[in-house]
C-alpha cells in the first residue's frame, strides 16, 4: 500500500485533506503527534509585581499560559532537552507587561506583552487577559519555555484535530422511490432519470449515519467505510502554520520510528 495525500483545503491555520493507503493506527498517530508531540513555546512561570485587577494572580497566570506564541521554532529546543538547568535563550523567552488604567476602563491584551526576543510574539495580539478599571494596574514578568503538549495543554499546538473514514456509497437497482432522498439529513442524495445518486464531492460530507440505507426497502443502497482512507480536519493555534504543524508531526513520527528501529537492531 502506498500512502497518498489529497489536499482539500489549506489556509494559514487550518487544513483538510484525505489520507489514504494507511490504517487507523497511523492516522491516530498523526492526530496525536499534531496535538502532543510538536513542541511550542508557552508561558510557564509568572512573576507578578503589582495586580490590583479583579482577577487573582493564579487566574492571570492561567490566561497567560494559554496564549499561543509564534516564532521560528527551528531556533529553539525543548527545555527538557536543553543543556541548561534554569532556562536560557535556546529554550526560553521572557515577556514583560506593565499596564495601568487611568480615566477609563482598559482591556489588557496579549499584544501588550513585550518580548525579550523581537522574533517571538503572541500569535494573536487581540487575546483579552483582564479588564482594568480606572486606577487598577497590572505589572508582571513571564517566562515562556519550550515544551510538549503531552506534558501540559499549554504546549498543545494543534486544536480540533480529528478524522473519519472516507465514506463509500454504492447504489444499484434503484427504483427511484425517493425514500433515501427524504431520509438523508444532509441532502446529499438526488434523483436522476435512472437512479438515485450522490455527487463525488458530496460523498465527503456523508456522516455515515446510514439512514438512507435504512429507508430503502429494496436494499439498493449500501453505505460503508474505506478502512484505509481518512478525511482529516485540523487547526493550529497559531504557533505554527497548519502546513508546518503537519510536516513537523510527520517528522516526529519518522524520528520515533527511526529510534525504535535502532533499538531493535541493537537487541
Amino acid at each position: 500500500m502506498i500512502m497518498e495525500v489529497d489536499l482539500l483545503e489549506l489556509s494559514d491555520r487550518s487544513a483538510r485533506f484525505i489520507l489514504s493507503g494507511v490504517d487507523a493506527s497511523f492516522a491516530n498517530g498523526l492526530r496525536r503527534a499534531m496535538l502532543a508531540d510538536v513542541p511550542t513555546l508557552a508561558i510557564e512561570e509568572v512573576g507578578i509585581y503589582n495586580n490590583t485587577s479583579v482577577l487573582y494572580d493564579e487566574q492571570i497566570g492561567l490566561r497567560l499560559a494559554l496564549i499561543p506564541i509564534a516564532t521560528n521554532y527551528d531556533e529553539f529546543v525543548p527545555h527538557t532537552e536543553c543543556s541548561c538547568e534554569d532556562g536560557c535563550p535556546a529554550c526560553s523567552v521572557t515577556f514583560t507587561l506593565s499596564v495601568e488604567a487611568e480615566d477609563e476602563d482598559r482591556m489588557v491584551y496579549s499584544g501588550d506583552l513585550v518580548s525579550s526576543d523581537p522574533k517571538v510574539s503572541p500569535a494573536d495580539s487581540s487575546i483579552p487577559i483582564v479588564l482594568l478599571k480606572p486606577g487598577q494596574k497590572l505589572v508582571l514578568e513571564a517566562t515562556a519555555t519550550m515544551g510538549f503538549g503531552h506534558d501540559h495543554a499549554r504546549w498543545q499546538a494543534g486544536v480540533a484535530c480529528g478524522y473519519k473514514n472516507l465514506p463509500v456509497i454504492e447504489i444499484h437497482d434503484c427504483d427511484r422511490c425517493g425514500a433515501c432522498v427524504k431520509a438523508c439529513p444532509r441532502s446529499l442524495i438526488t434523483l436522476d432519470a435512472d437512479s438515485a445518486k450522490v455527487a463525488a464531492d458530496d460523498v465527503l460530507k456523508c456522516s455515515l449515519c446510514k439512514l438512507c440505507a435504512d429507508a430503502c426497502d429494496i436494499n439498493a443502497i449500501n453505505v460503508s467505510e474505506d478502512v484505509n482512507s481518512f478525511i482529516f480536519t485540523m487547526e493550529s493555534d497559531g504557533s505554527y502554520s497548519a502546513q508546518q504543524l503537519i510536516i513537523n508531526a510527520v517528522s516526529t513520527i519518522k524520528e520515533k520510528a527511526s529510534r525504535l528501529n535502532k533499538i531493535l537492531e541493537e537487541l
